[in-house]
């Protein structure tokens, strides 16, 4: 029995890490709500069972978990490729312009607007990638640094592709106008906004899974990200990989800003950047790159953004609070150290088991 559970903990190592970093990150906010609030008993209660209280709540979770897991795919498609590309923020702003503008100005059969605006908010958003992903292939330009300007490039643009293209006069702030109603993603659970574009995050999680761990080029990505020296030793074409990686990128965070669009607003009035982009780099971490892990993160992620509202509704803690919760998770399970020697310890203590058994 004993060698049974030290082969789950070393076999589930990373997994039961993350596992306890969330809940180390959960106690010290819980911690925070004691030490700030003179009845904290309902406070905490608002804070971890709040989301769940009603059904309008739990939509809410589902809502915000919608763009965010679109871009932790993106993100994770990236850092398992070995590239620290941060740039789905951009990605996800101008997609979602571009989109928006196609969107207000298609004049097809109404079937087609959904997809056409979708396939041209994913082509915008990977055209924008690319562009870190060229000068890091050719030039060995930085990616961090590159993607973090063209953020702020990315957003500034689409602002003005809005205020002098698209720019509805008549919303009294900065808006495009209202996309036709063929174009919006429908909100299907009474009482909620939940839209389609969960299902089709959902869809597209599947879809990333299986290209990195059943195609041939998913296993060079992974292989490209995991040893760059032996990838390039066995004949992978590093460029093409870097290049490609970063595409899909772009791809998949245009999905997730044109989904929000669509779903939720009806019109592009983000007057600042709406960060999702940066809960996608949280969420990948959080998710070991993994995609199917992504959809648990981005709903754990949304889960406590909406227990934040509702304790800051309820009380005086702030709802950055939250940052705090995610700040501590994050430097828990980026540490290597953490938990390090337990794992060490029970891999000692499994091995000179299976000896004495032998």
């Amino acid at each position: 029995m004993k060698i049974e559970i030290d082969d789950f903990i070393v076999r589930y190592f990373t997994l039961i890490r993350t596992v306890i970093a969330i809940l180390i990150g959960i106690a010290i906010s819980v911690g925070i709500i004691i030490l700030l609030v003179a009845s904290p008993g309902g406070s905490i209660t608002s804070f971890l069972l709040g989301p769940f209280s009603t059904l309008s709540r739990i939509g809410n979770i589902f809502e915000k978990a919608s763009p965010i897991i679109l871009c932790g795919l993106a993100i994770a498609v990236s850092f398992q490729a070995g590239q620290f590309n941060i740039g789905a923020e951009g990605s996800l702003v101008l997609g979602a312009c571009a989109g928006t503008a196609f969107g207000l100005a298609f004049h097809g059969p109404v079937w087609l607007e959904i997809p056409f605006v979708l396939i041209v908010a994913a082509i915008v958003g990977g055209l924008w990638s690319l562009i870190p992903g060229l000068l890091k292939a050719k030039l060995g330009a930085d990616e961090v640094v590159v993607t973090l300007l063209m953020n702020y490039v990315a957003f500034y643009l689409a602002i003005y592709v809005v205020n002098n293209l698209i720019r509805d006069p008549n919303a009294g702030f900065m808006a495009s106008w209202t996309l036709p109603e063929s174009a919006w993603l429908r909100q299907f659970i009474p009482g909620t906004r939940v839209h389609w574009g969960i299902v089709l995050g959902f869809a597209l999680v599947g879809v990333v899974q299986y290209f990195l761990y059943s195609t041939s080029l998913g296993y060079e990505i992974r292989m490209t990200g995991f040893n760059l020296s032996f990838a390039r030793y066995t004949g992978v074409n590093i460029v093409k990989i870097i290049v490609i990686s970063a595409f899909i990128t772009g791809v998949l965070a245009g999905i997730g800003g044109m989904t929000e669009i669509m779903g939720i607003h009806h019109r592009f009035n983000w007057q600042m950047s709406p960060g999702m982009g940066w809960d996608g780099v949280v969420v990948a971490i959080i998710a070991r790159n993994n995609p199917i892990l992504v959809v648990f993160a981005a709903l754990f992620l949304s889960y406590l953004r909406v227990g934040g509202q509702i304790l800051t509704i309820s009380s005086s803690v702030p709802a950055e609070m939250v940052n705090i919760i995610q700040s501590i998770i994050i430097i828990l399970i980026t540490a290597e150290a953490f938990l390090a020697s337990w794992k060490t310890r029970v891999s000692i203590r499994r091995s000179l088991s299976a000896r004495a058994a032998a």
